[in-house]
């Protein structure tokens, strides 16, 4: 039992964390009972009529208003994408960036968001990196804005070891300075609570696998509606403010919707978009805040834990500037991931260590199972904390 829902309830509703001790949700989280519930009504209806096309269409917009009431904007400020690193794309090329341009990045963040703004060298627009800390706040960023500076794209929270920035203040850094804010919450969605216009943010993007519950292969959007001079790279007819009735493309029609449809490109994954509403049903009846004040009690209990073995954490250690659900452990991956593996537990391996993170469904006796396997092949000097 938690102290913020009944755990004990949610977790059956996982039946993968009842097999194995689940500890990778970081990477991608189990399948969850409801979600499944919503692909098989999808898969069954695709078998019995061939699919009811305008009901599974509104499910995308009932689905859609849904997000965007959990994210704190309106649903025409809402795209459906494939994945994180697709959103990311459409994000840097629709900025109007041009040779000499420069956007500011966090070193060793997520390759996938570098690489859509390296991408951008073919234009002549720079990016420079900015040094990761274990605080990243809008202070950190002030110093390396200059003349040339158009824009800032970073995470909210880091994948390898669990760093929170201050999006807050770096969404309101960049309002002063009048600079575009791209912002990936792939990594918090779901488990960190996120009002997405305090972030001020002119884009974000995140898929729907990790703490959305949803199976790979969705992903999202947010547009900053008031940005209307931001176009999309490509263009379909889903796309167009006026989608011509007998499907003839006209080159004199060719405004953007006005909403953040614009930035689709036509079919949608429609299993995994009604899956993402059963999901979003299951974390709003528990509440983000209760998710991740979860989250932040077993990671209180795994850092304790660790530090009585004498084993360093990656990462901040400190509530306000750490993610309540990734820990990077520095047990060296390439040592110890079979030794978890043969043991029935289930982590990552990262560029400092193992990764351990949280799902909603996860209990103090999954960390304490974590300690028990380490225990038992034991701590070599090498990984202590110094």
């Amino acid at each position: 039992m938690s102290g913020h829902y009944d755990v004990d309830a949610v977790r059956k509703q996982f039946p993968a964390a009842e097999r194995i001790t689940y500890l990778d949700s970081g990477f991608q989280t189990p399948l969850a009972r409801p979600v499944k519930a919503a692909i098989d009504r999808f898969l069954s209806e695709g078998l019995e009529t061939a699919g009811p096309k305008s009901v599974w269409l509104d499910r995308v917009e009932q689905t859609r208003q849904q997000l965007a009431r959990f994210l704190g904007v309106s649903a025409d400020e809402i795209a459906f994408t494939k994945n994180t690193s697709e959103s990311m794309n459409i994000a840097a090329n629709a900025l109007p960036l041009r040779a000499g341009d420069k956007v500011l990045m966090i070193h060793g963040d997520h390759p996938n968001n570098a690489y859509a703004f390296l991408n951008l060298r073919r234009r002549g627009v720079t990016v420079e990196f900015v040094p990761m800390t274990e605080v990243v706040d809008a202070e950190s960023l002030r110093s390396h804005i200059d003349a040339s500076t158009r824009a800032i794209s970073m995470s909210q929270v880091t994948f390898h070891a669990g760093h929170r920035f201050d999006v807050e203040s770096i969404g309101a850094l960049c309002a002063e300075k009048g600079l575009y804010f791209v912002a990936d919450v792939m990594q918090a969605i779901g488990v960190v609570p996120i009002d997405a216009k305090a972030m001020r943010a002119t884009f974000i993007g995140s898929g729907s696998h990790k703490g959305l519950l949803v199976p790979q292969g969705l992903g999202l959007l947010y547009w900053d509606k008031s940005r209307t001079e931001l176009e999309p790279a490509y263009l379909a007819a889903a796309g167009l403010a006026d989608v011509p009735a007998d499907l003839i493309a006209r080159p004199d029609r060719l405004d953007p919707a006005p909403s953040a449809r614009r930035f689709e490109l036509g079919n949608f994954n429609l299993p995994a978009i009604h899956a993402l509403s059963a999901s979003l049903d299951m974390i709003e009846a528990l509440g983000v805040e209760n998710i991740q004040n979860h989250c932040f009690d077993l990671g209180d209990h795994l850092i304790a834990r660790i530090d009585a073995l004498g084993v360093r954490l990656v990462g901040p250690r400190a509530r306000q500037h750490r993610a309540p659900h990734i820990y990077v452990i520095a047990l060296p991956a390439a040592e110890w991931l079979g030794h978890f593996e043969e043991n029935n537990v289930r982590v990552s391996p990262e560029r400092d260590g193992i990764r351990v993170s949280f799902g909603m469904f996860n209990t103090i006796a999954d960390v304490d199972r974590l300690i028990e396997v380490i225990q038992r092949r034991g701590v070599r000097p090498s990984s202590r904390a110094a």
